[in-house]
């Protein structure tokens, strides 16, 4: 716990909802409902602290959206949350200042469990949210923001603002991505994707790649989207990107379409929107593409 917390004279900031029992610390609260199911409400603060979730279905919940900041922390090494139960829900938290050796982190490590996250903020950290293997398991977001995350530097594989791993599906919504620090904004390995209505400011990007990384392929949707490229790349060449890490699965079922794609104001050069590595027969609909973004290019 902070000064911050403790200056608002809160001293157990962490509270149970069902017994009502209130905690020092995130990792107590969380450890209270072991493997059953609960809610943690977050007073408004800031906390150096981060926790682990060994089972059951925890809800993690901000009192008030936006007020309640796990700062600069990292379990295991790994994230400010270290998620392994069977499902995981995360509501109104700021996930800041992450950063670990081996370059990767997070706010959130997913490595088991569904994953809900909602009215979330992570910034200026290597990784915004990074996961496991769990074909049989979803990650669903929503209404978040992912600033000033990424980094492809000291020789280290590259991080991402969202790194979903070999996941059942993967549904982002109504969320912002910009001003990346280097790799690409969103990455995914999920053989199924719903990808609306976002916003991709790459204007205040350095050295970032894709805006949306679909590493082994994938069937579902990108609609919807508000893309931007900036002046300060590492790679240009695409907007999204179809298997660039192998065909694991089939894309002829993926639909992207009704999105908007453009450079920033004054930026002339040539990219594509969709770079297809594979000889499946992507579904691409009308799009609004800027001069000198052509549609697709097989690679």
């Amino acid at each position: 716990m902070t000064a911050t917390a403790l200056a608002q004279g809160v001293t157990s900031p962490f509270t149970v909802a069902e017994s009502g029992r209130s905690y020092a610390t995130l990792g107590d609260a969380i450890r209270a409902i072991g493997n059953g199911r609960g809610t943690v409400l977050v007073a408004p603060g800031s906390y150096a602290q981060c926790a682990v979730q060994q089972g059951g279905d925890v809800t993690i919940r901000a009192q008030k959206p936006g007020t309640a900041i796990l700062d600069g922390v990292a379990c295991e090494q790994k994230a400010a949350l270290v998620l392994r139960g069977r499902s995981s829900t995360i509501d109104g938290l700021i996930f800041q200042n992450l950063r670990v050796p081996d370059g990767n982190g997070a706010g959130i490590r997913l490595e088991s469990g569904n994953l809900t996250v909602a009215n979330s903020l992570f910034r200026n950290s290597e990784e915004g949210i990074l996961t496991g293997d769990a074909p049989g398991n979803a990650i669903s977001i929503d209404r978040s923001t992912f600033r000033h995350l990424g980094r492809c530097d000291r020789d280290l594989a590259c991080a991402h603002g969202i790194y979903a791993g070999r996941y059942g599906s993967l549904t982002v919504t109504r969320s912002r991505f910009d001003q990346g620090d280097g790799g690409h904004y969103l990455k995914t390995r999920t053989p199924r994707v719903a990808i609306t209505d976002n916003s991709f400011d790459d204007s205040g990007g350095r050295l970032t790649n894709y805006m949306i990384d679909l590493s082994n392929g994938a069937s579902g949707t990108i609609s919807g989207n508000e893309m931007v490229q900036g002046r300060d790349k590492d790679n240009y060449s695409a907007f999204i990107t179809v298997a660039p890490e192998g065909r694991e699965q089939d894309s002829t079922n993926l639909s992207i379409a009704n999105n908007r794609a453009s450079f920033v104001p004054g930026l002339q050069r040539n990219s594509s929107f969709v770079a297809n590595f594979t000889d499946d027969a992507v579904k691409i609909g009308p799009n609004r593409l800027a001069a000198g973004i052509r549609i697709t290019d097989r690679r």
